[in-house]
């Protein structure tokens, strides 16, 4: 009995080993199954990865073919369209319309400053005599005196000047006019005598007639003026205003500019947009810094003249010397032109009151002072801030007539002057721009407005 129950419990042993065993296969086989089935899925992601790979790479390597291969030529549709237009049409079209544009408004604002020529002409000449007389205002303020009331003895004591010259030159004038009348009528009647028995032969008849007709000429005109004399005199009453509001407007305007000439140059850099505020603040400083030394350099070129023009007369004899002294210096704020006239003027007193070979002379002497002057003086002191060619002067003085008459021809030289030296100021390299301005004033302002009055500003004194 006892080996029996020893032999069932073996097989039951048996039994149960088995079955373990069996189940141990049954889990490797499953193990293995899951490991080959990971396998599997392993290589198709990699087989996947390595075609998607593959694949993106010919497709790179096509795009990069197809840039480097040349562009297939476009033809041109058939319908008619932008692209037919030839390039050459195109852009001259594009600059001809912006062309018109911008001569348009060039001449809505010469118009404009033309219709305000009895303001802007006083304006422009106040601030040339504010750019003259800046320093003795600047000297004044620095010793003690209110700003303001030095301004108001410089104008002063420039109004006396210029009254004072003329009065005296006027004075001469009246005082030697009737010696002068004596001798016109008495150099006449020598070139009356020099044109029948001179190289020209003319004859009496003919002398008559051309007498006669300038007779006749100036007897027509005293009837015109005398058919209508309150026209006439409207006109000149009308001329007397214009001349007496201009006056009073470069008074007030040259006491302004000397006295509050920071302040009313701040208030325009402000009017700016703040991104051109630094540029347009650095452009007045260079326009100030040119009108200033033109101005001085043309007062300096006019005393020359006159007192040049001054000593030849004086030394021919000739009458009038310190007219002709005053009229040659104020005449010689008009370039060209007149110290042209002024020399012209000078050479007839002298035909008239000493007779040809002096007229000569005098003609030799004015010839060869504007020629030191022209020559000599003018380059010296202009030097490099105003550098106009001749003919931009020309050109210049020539518009200045055209549009404001003498007054015109007076201020059109040193506004080409201002506006060349901003040009070439605006248009120069930053590092170039910085060095013309460098050491003439203070760093500009910054880009939200000026912090502080422009010292260069009308009023403000000079470098």
């Amino acid at each position: 009995m006892t080996s029996a129950f020893k032999r069932n419990r073996e097989t039951r042993d048996a039994h149960r080993q088995a079955r373990r065993m069996a189940q141990d296969e049954a889990d490797a086989r499953e193990s293995a199954e899951v490991a080959k089935e990971a396998a599997a899925e392993a290589r198709e992601s990699a087989e996947s990865f390595a075609l998607r790979l593959v694949n993106q790479f010919e497709r790179l390597r096509e795009e990069r073919q197809e840039q480097l291969a040349a562009p297939e030529p476009v033809t041109a549709p058939k319908a008619v369209s932008r692209t037919d237009v030839p390039y050459g049409v195109e852009l001259s079209a594009q600059w001809a319309w912006r062309f018109l544009v911008i001569v348009a408004a060039g001449y809505l604002i010469v118009r404009a400053l033309g219709f305000l020529s009895i303001v802007m002409i006083p304006v422009v000449i106040a601030l040339l005599i504010a750019a003259l007389v800046s320093p003795v205002v600047n000297g004044l303020a620095r010793v003690g005196m209110k700003r303001s009331i030095s301004a108001l003895f410089v104008v002063i004591g420039v109004l006396a000047g210029v009254i004072a010259m003329l009065s005296f030159a006027g004075t001469q004038v009246a005082n030697g006019f009737s010696d002068l009348a004596g001798q016109t009528v008495k150099a006449l009647d020598e070139i009356r005598d020099w044109l029948i028995n001179g190289p020209f032969h003319a004859s009496e008849t003919q002398i008559d007639t051309w007498l006669n007709t300038v007779q006749t000429t100036l007897e027509d005109w005293a009837a015109s003026y005398a058919a209508n004399p309150f026209s006439r005199v409207s006109e000149v009453g009308g001329v007397a205003l214009d001349v007496f509001a201009g006056l009073f407007i470069v008074l007030f305007s040259t006491y302004f500019f000397c006295a509050e000439g920071e302040r009313i140059w701040g208030w325009l850099v402000r009017l700016a947009p703040r991104a051109a505020r630094s540029r347009m603040d650095s452009s007045g400083r260079v326009a100030w810094v040119s009108l200033t030394q033109f101005t001085r350099a043309t007062v300096i070129v006019a005393a020359v003249d006159a007192v040049g023009i001054m000593i030849v007369a004086a030394a021919l004899q000739v009458p009038f010397v310190a007219a002709i002294g005053v009229l040659v210096f104020l005449s010689s704020f008009v370039p060209l032109i007149g110290a042209t006239v002024a020399g012209a003027v000078a050479v007839l007193v002298a035909l008239v009151s000493q007779g040809p070979v002096t007229a000569l002379l005098m003609l030799g002497g004015v010839i060869l002072v504007q020629q030191l002057e022209a020559h000599g003086l003018q380059p010296f002191l202009l030097g490099r801030w105003v550098r106009v060619h001749p003919l931009g002067v020309i050109l210049a003085v020539a518009t200045g007539i055209v549009l404001g008459g003498v007054a015109g021809a007076l201020v059109a030289v040193p506004l080409v002057a201002a506006l060349n030296a901003v040009a070439n100021h605006l248009t120069a390299t930053p590092a170039a721009s910085a060095a013309s301005v460098q050491g003439l004033q203070p760093p500009p302002p910054p880009v939200n407005g000026p912090t502080f009055p422009p010292p260069s500003s009308p009023g403000a004194g000079s470098v």
